[in-house]
């Protein structure tokens, strides 16, 4: 069965970033992730985190200005003093949330630039190296280009042949199925091909980016096949709720019962 982990910085929106922990463990969840921690101080995220019982399943690496349009600096060239300081800023979130893996963005790049394409390797290797010594794994998620147009990592393909070339053993696959749906399709065989790289998957309806409860995929099917290959990481619920969260929660609510009952 999936261990969902709500993600609480596109859920529970109505509430203050730092009483979101309270409320995903509320609504039967033991695992959370969020894009960026940083507008809060790593000790109070880590005692929401912990004192809710929580397990943190992932956050991002710093990505630039975000609110200018910088999505991560691991495709630019001249950008690599900036990665090195993201990773220096992320450790003490990391050390005090305990988290296990650390999604690094590659940035606005032009994907045929072999500059941008070697900026990006490099940039992979240096983060897998340091992060592993934290023993933190680094991963990479492929995104579509309707959401985020012109991002340099946009194809799952490419994606897994630079996983499997590096071959760094901390380096793996953020599997989100609503960019597989979008830029690639076939995601039941994609998950299959790719699930012995796969360390993190996230869910959301296609096309609406909402609940993952119709719409173009059938999410039952698809969690039953996470558990028919044998997938024990996290599932993140990286969606935009219709309304209140909590109200759009019915199709999560037979697996918590049933997580709760495994677990008494």
């Amino acid at each position: 069965m999936p261990r969902f982990a709500a993600n609480l910085s596109m859920m529970f929106n109505e509430i203050p970033f730092l009483d979101r922990f309270a409320a995903a463990r509320d609504a039967g969840f033991d695992a959370v992730e969020f894009l960026f921690p940083y507008d809060h101080p790593a000790d109070e995220v880590g005692k929401r985190l912990h004192g809710n019982g929580l397990t943190q399943a992932l956050f991002n690496l710093p990505p630039g200005n975000w609110d200018a349009g910088e999505k991560g600096f691991a495709s630019l060239p001249d950008r690599f003093d900036d990665l090195q300081k993201s990773i220096r800023t992320a450790l003490p979130y990391a050390d005090a949330t305990g988290v296990k893996r650390l999604h690094l963005m590659a940035g606005i790049a032009d994907r045929r630039d072999a500059k941008a394409v070697e900026a990006f390797r490099r940039s992979v290797m240096w983060a897998a190296d340091e992060l592993g010594k934290h023993g933190i794994d680094t991963v990479i998620e492929p995104i579509n280009p309707r959401d985020v147009p012109g991002y340099f990592l946009n194809d799952f393909t490419f994606a897994r042949d630079l996983i499997a070339e590096l071959k760094h053993p901390n380096l793996k696959l953020q599997f989100d199925i609503y960019h597989c749906q979008i830029v690639q399709g076939d995601v039941t065989m994609r998950l299959r091909e790719m699930m012995p790289v796969v360390g993190h998957i996230q869910i959301a309806s296609v096309p609406s980016r909402n609940e993952p409860d119709g719409e173009e995929l059938n999410y039952p099917f698809l969690f039953d096949e996470l558990d028919r290959l044998g997938y024990a990481g996290f599932v993140g619920c990286e969606y935009r709720p219709r309304g209140k969260t909590v109200d759009g929660l019915g199709w999560f609510a037979s697996y918590a019962k049933l997580r709760k009952g495994a677990a008494s």
